[in-house]
């Protein structure tokens, strides 16, 4: 149909996640009566290759991340006779921790595709996830995310 727009977001990788459902939220609300069919896909098969003596860190990758696809219908005001919302996106968000610049890295190579995690990336995770977590909650007035 010539009513349907597309978007489409390529290599974004662990990054995809937050910002689809974004766009999605943001086009629902902003186009009364819209579903925004929103389907996601990561083909990590490309990345697998036998060991690399210079990388062996690679191994982590291949090991931890894998192929995977979703699928979700997202919209605003929703029609009680026909729909039966289960769930609410109330907020998206993605955040850049400080210090990670080359913590996740990725290239495109003859190769393929090729990505190294560096062993501080727990590390850096466990520092800052209380921080991120009191600023997505933060302004939605919810103070204990446990609760």
């Amino acid at each position: 149909r010539s009513s349907v727009k597309r978007l489409m977001m390529y290599q974004q990788g662990c990054f995809a996640g937050g910002t689809v459902l974004r766009l999605a939220k943001d086009l629902a609300e902003n186009n009364r009566g819209a579903r925004v069919l929103v389907v996601c896909s990561e083909i990590t098969a490309v990345t697998f290759r036998g060991p690399s003596d210079t990388h062996l860190d690679s191994l982590v990758g291949q090991a931890l991340f894998g192929d995977g696809a979703a699928a979700i219908i997202v919209g605003a005001d929703p029609i009680p006779e026909i729909e039966k919302p289960l769930f609410e996106v109330v907020s998206a968000a993605q955040t850049i921790l400080p210090d990670s610049d080359g913590a996740i890295d990725g290239h495109l190579r003859e190769v393929g595709l090729t990505f190294h995690l560096l062993k501080d990336v727990p590390g850096l995770i466990s520092k800052n996830i209380e921080k991120s977590l009191n600023e997505a909650f933060q302004p939605l007035g919810i103070s204990d995310w446990n609760s």
